[in-house]
């Protein structure tokens, strides 16, 4: 193997593998609320059009990448789709919850910048 086709294995390897916790992670919660329906239906478009280009290339690594590419976002626009016709899993908290509301931002002592507030026990904002 030349350099090029092992760095095309490498690149490969990793980034399937930077990829896989994201799918793991909405397989097992089948949460996916924090995924944006039009960028998963893009990259989906996206990736039919690239095979056009990947089929024109001698096979190797980026065949193997692309086809990675090709089936987990497939999956994850299925699961998008699935889990947008059920109710979310039990366990998951809601948007709505206490636990996502927004903390209000303070300036900096010396203005200008934001930061969020941190609340003492007593719920008082401490700077």
């Amino acid at each position: 193997m030349d350099a090029a086709m092992v760095a095309g294995t490498v690149s490969t390897v990793l980034f399937a593998m930077a990829n896989l916790p994201m799918v793991i992670k909405a397989l097992r919660s089948r949460d996916l609320r924090s995924y944006s329906a039009s960028a998963l239906v893009l990259g989906n478009a996206g990736n039919v059009v690239h095979t056009v280009y990947v089929l024109s290339l001698p096979f190797g690594p980026i065949w193997v990448l692309h086809g990675f590419y090709l089936v987990t976002m497939a999956i994850m626009l299925i699961l998008f789709a699935v889990s947008a016709h059920t109710s979310p899993p039990e366990g998951v908290p809601q948007p709505s919850s206490r636990r996502f509301a927004r903390r209000a931002a303070v300036p900096f002592r010396h203005g200008g910048h934001h930061r969020r507030a941190r609340e003492g026990a007593s719920g008082i904002s401490v700077r």
